[in-house]
């Protein structure tokens, strides 16, 4: 019982990492209409500026602060340069340029940081372990990843609901010309919009940087599983996103941890361990299938 507890928290932090990248990613195509195949680049972004500055100067709030101000200005410079000239074009056009801005991305940190990882230490006020139930020992820092999780929902659901700015995103995103017509500059909106995006994505990385190696590249095989998010939640909206990164971390987690001795009940380890690792890999995919035959748009699609 505790160690299934204690998978479904650790099923919970990979929920939590995937809705900090899915919550940008369906703000930008939800409300911009733009598929950003990019997205994973400034999760990579975010980590390397974190972990560079966490080298430097031992700070872990630095090296935050340092993550999110270099997404952020990625994110807008891109905007700026590349994606605002595709507003209007086929989405295949702007699968094919944020294609190569992966690449490109991907070669600039080699040039910059070299080919080899970086590695960030958990800093000391996060470390060690706490008991949360008797016998169930967890590690701080994955709490606080999932405490960090609830404060962005939390802040966004606040930016979207109750500000002025949040009011202009939400009707931006059901008519931009008609805000334009009143006033709102929409190409600044667009702006912050999309570095808002890649701010959250930047921000996931640098709190997987003491999970995972920072390398590039990074930012591809999370990008496929937001993606498999957004569609599970619906496009476009933020409350879809929540449910969608819980659902896919957990059922990820569980089935990558219990299906093995499952089938070791049946089938000799070697073979069980084979066919369980295949079917935990697929398993996301399963649910993203069964609920779209339940729900062709998602759970919680943005425009019902």
């Amino acid at each position: 019982m505790l160690f299934f507890v204690e998978q479904s928290l650790n099923g919970l932090q990979l929920g939590i990492t995937l809705f900090l990248m899915s919550a940008g990613l369906t703000l930008v195509f939800g409300i911009m209409r733009v598929i950003n195949l990019a997205h994973g680049s400034f999760y990579m972004i975010g980590a390397y500026c974190g972990a560079t500055t966490m080298a430097a100067t031992g700070s872990f709030l630095l090296a935050i602060g340092a993550a999110l101000i270099g997404a952020a200005l990625a994110g807008m410079v891109v905007e700026v340069l590349v994606l605002r000239v595709l507003y209007r074009r086929e989405h295949l056009d702007q699968v094919l340029a944020t294609f190569g801005l992966i690449l490109f991305c991907n070669e600039l940190t080699r040039i910059i940081w070299g080919r080899q990882p970086l590695f960030m230490d958990v800093p000391p006020w996060l470390g060690g372990s706490i008991e949360l139930l008797p016998g169930l020992i967890y590690p701080i820092y994955r709490l606080a990843v999932i405490g960090v999780g609830v404060a962005v929902a939390l802040f966004l659901w606040f930016l979207f609901s109750r500000t002025r700015l949040g009011m202009q995103i939400r009707a931006g995103a059901e008519n931009r010309e008609m805000i334009g017509a009143l006033g709102v500059n929409i190409r600044l909106l667009y702006t912050l919009v999309f570095g808002l995006g890649a701010m959250l994505a930047g921000l996931a990385g640098v709190m997987a940087g003491p999970i995972m190696a920072v390398e590039s590249g990074m930012g591809e095989d999370i990008l496929i599983l937001t993606f498999v998010v957004i569609v599970i939640g619906g496009i476009g909206s933020i409350r879809g996103a929540v449910v969608g990164a819980l659902l896919v971390g957990v059922v990820d987690t569980m089935g990558r941890v219990f299906l093995p001795s499952l089938f070791r009940i049946v089938f000799s380890n070697a073979y069980a361990d084979s066919v369980a690792a295949s079917l935990a890999s697929m398993a996301i995919y399963l649910l993203m299938a069964a609920i779209l035959i339940w729900r062709p748009r998602g759970l919680f699609p943005a425009h019902s």
